[in-house]
């Protein structure tokens, strides 16, 4: 990942001065050895590759970088769990993000890794608009692929929990429908939901987000109510303005009427929780499962949700 810049100065946002704000948004302040675990994805994943089936580079659109990555299951009329990688918008690719196929195939569940193109190359508009294609496409094909078209889940990353909370707001759906009418549930891990401070730090260069577009990619300040379940998670080692963003968005989907799960996991930080993604001995893990409506045939219970306040 893109480490910041070290400039003291006048603060920028809220009481941050432009050091102290690139620092928040460098998650990568909060681990001992980045590199490690970004090549844990890439292993796992290509270990996913070679023992799972998969259909590779599955066109969804019409541009080059509009491909998913699909792992069917073996049962017939599957709950299927959609992924969006993180990297700031800018790194990483759907290749590394086929672990969680590891879990989720064994345990009944089809898996599906997104591709929608990265800055500079593309604006974020472009990249949400390309994700929210995705889940459309996914969601008309669902049946081709042994998919139950009620069992769609969403799940991200870092900018991938963005782009997934940016797939249930309004405009999802060719048709005028709301995403809660056919997302079955979502799983938001360690995001970014409002941009506006991003927009005033490193991060931006290859964005190049304005005032407005940071608004308008701003998904706390779009969701819809009639939002379907979600899980809102974060690990215990992140930064303080990464945990403002996950509480700030617990509290916008619980008012606009959402059920939400909010999880922060002690052991975990910025980029190891989604190795717990499907695992059902991680609290987070169990969550999803039963989420997925797959808990019960693993053994595994799901940890009691934490009510609203």
């Amino acid at each position: 990942m893109i480490d910041p810049p070290h400039q003291a100065g006048n603060r920028v946002y809220a009481e941050f001065d432009q050091a102290e704000l690139d620092r928040e948004y460098s998650p990568s302040s909060c681990v001992d050895d980045l590199q490690g675990l970004l090549a844990a994805y890439s292993e796992a994943s290509a270990r996913a590759r070679s023992q799972r089936r998969v259909h590779l580079d599955v066109a969804y659109g019409p541009e080059p970088d509009h491909r998913l990555d699909l792992f069917p299951s073996a049962r017939t009329s599957a709950p299927l769990q959609v992924f969006v990688h993180g990297g700031y918008w800018q790194e990483l690719s759907k290749s590394d993000a086929s672990f969680p196929a590891l879990d989720l195939i064994p345990a009944g569940v089809a898996f599906a890794s997104i591709g929608y193109g990265l800055a500079p190359a593309r604006s974020l508009d472009e990249m949400v608009a390309s994700v929210q294609r995705a889940v459309w496409w996914l969601i008309e094909n669902a049946q081709r692929w042994g998919v139950d078209p009620r069992r769609i889940h969403l799940a991200g990353s870092s900018a991938g929990a963005h782009l997934m909370a940016m797939a249930l707001c309004d405009g999802l759906l060719p048709d005028g429908r709301a995403a809660s009418d056919v997302v079955a549930g979502a799983t938001l891990l360690s995001g970014v939901y409002d941009l506006e401070p991003i927009r005033l730090t490193y991060v931006n260069e290859p964005l190049g987000l304005t005032r407005e577009s940071a608004r308008r990619n701003s998904p706390i300040h779009r969701l819809p109510r009639g939002l379907p379940p979600l899980i809102v998670a974060r690990g215990g080692a992140e930064t303080s303005e990464f945990a403002r963003q996950h509480e700030d968005l617990v509290h916008s989907a619980r008012t606009a009427g959402g059920q939400v799960t909010d999880l922060v996991v002690p052991h975990r930080n910025h980029f190891d929780l989604p190795f717990d993604l499907a695992d059902p001995n991680s609290e987070l893990g169990c969550a999803v499962l039963d989420q997925l409506g797959v808990a019960a045939e693993t053994g595994r219970q799901r940890p009691a949700e934490i009510e609203p306040d």
